[in-house]
């Protein structure tokens, strides 16, 4: 929101919104873990964390877990689908320039990846089945566990107990009773109840969005269109002002069909989801890929708001 209302401002925070996330999810995902034993998810279906081992001794979920589970536990937890994500990106990245030749690169470089294109659909393949395999496995009774991840970890998955659910309690009643005489504790019981608010938020945050997706679910259902459109019918806003007239900018050309980029009549047309504006597709790929934000407006944009336009004849 911040990027979009203010892109010269906030615009970065687009840019680094993976890393913003990790970092925040790094912070929630330790929490839970140093307090209750599991992953925020897992806290919120009453399940803890315990390590494969013997099965007779199981520490209450506020002793935490061994350092070694938890810091596999915790990089597990993020570090993986973080660069999961980011590998996704690359390979559609690879696969746009591939596609329209943009910047080809030299005979060895291209050799190697577009073996790396090739490769990546059954890598991928190898990595859903290796999930699915395991969860079949647990169905069955044949695993302890149900995500390979945890296998990974050295834990297991099992529901909090009555004295879990009573430690816990016990524990942020203490922390909320407890007398403190000096700057120092005062802050970190300040913190303390800070993160507990947050936390207690985000549990109680969750709930309410379950269910506010589910009434966007029904609210654009094929059966409501109708009235939704009748509800809705406003007239079309006006372009957006140009946010940027310095010497560098694209300003508008007379003839529509003209790139505002090159100053030429369009090739392979291209708008941005973000303005609505046109330009060559070579044009605006490498604009938005060196600036990442639109010609035109300013706005914050990204390469998967290039939408392709096609001619009737085409």
């Amino acid at each position: 929101v911040l990027a979009e209302s203010n892109p010269g401002r906030y615009g970065f925070l687009w840019h680094w919104f993976d890393e913003i996330y990790l970092l925040l999810d790094l912070l929630l995902q330790q929490h839970y873990l140093a307090r209750c034993s599991a992953s925020f998810s897992e806290n919120f279906y009453s399940l803890k964390r315990i390590p494969i081992g013997d099965p007779r001794q199981q520490l209450l979920a506020t002793a935490g877990l061994p350092k070694r589970q938890h810091w596999k536990s915790l990089l597990l937890l993020v570090l993986v689908p973080y660069l999961k994500g980011k590998l996704e990106k690359l390979v559609s990245s690879l696969r746009e320039e591939d596609e329209y030749s943009i910047h080809p690169p030299s005979s060895s470089w291209k050799r190697f990846y577009r073996a790396f294109l090739a490769a990546y659909p059954f890598v991928n393949m190898t990595w859903e089945g290796w999930f699915l395999i395991q969860q079949l496995c647990y169905i069955l009774g044949k695993a302890q566990h149900h995500s390979p991840m945890l296998r990974l970890a050295g834990v297991r998955l099992v529901r909090l107990t009555a004295e879990d659910i009573q430690a816990l309690e016990k524990k942020l009643a203490g922390a909320t009773s407890s007398q403190t005489h000096s700057i120092k504790t005062q802050v970190q019981s300040a913190a303390r109840k800070a993160l507990g608010g947050i936390a207690f938020s985000l549990s109680t945050g969750l709930s309410v969005s379950v269910f506010f997706l589910q009434f966007l679910d029904w609210w654009y259902s094929s059966e409501n269109q109708e009235t939704i459109k009748s509800l809705t019918a406003l007239p079309t806003p006006p372009p957006p002002v140009h946010l940027d007239h310095g010497a560098g900018s694209a300003l508008l050309p007379k003839l529509k069909t003209v790139c505002p980029l090159c100053r030429k009549i369009r090739v392979n047309a291209t708008a941005l989801s973000t303005s609505g504006f046109v330009f060559c597709y070579r044009c605006v790929y490498s604009y938005v890929k060196t600036h990442q934000r639109c010609p035109i407006t300013g706005y914050a944009t990204e390469l998967q708001h290039l939408v392709k336009l096609y001619s009737p004849e085409s």
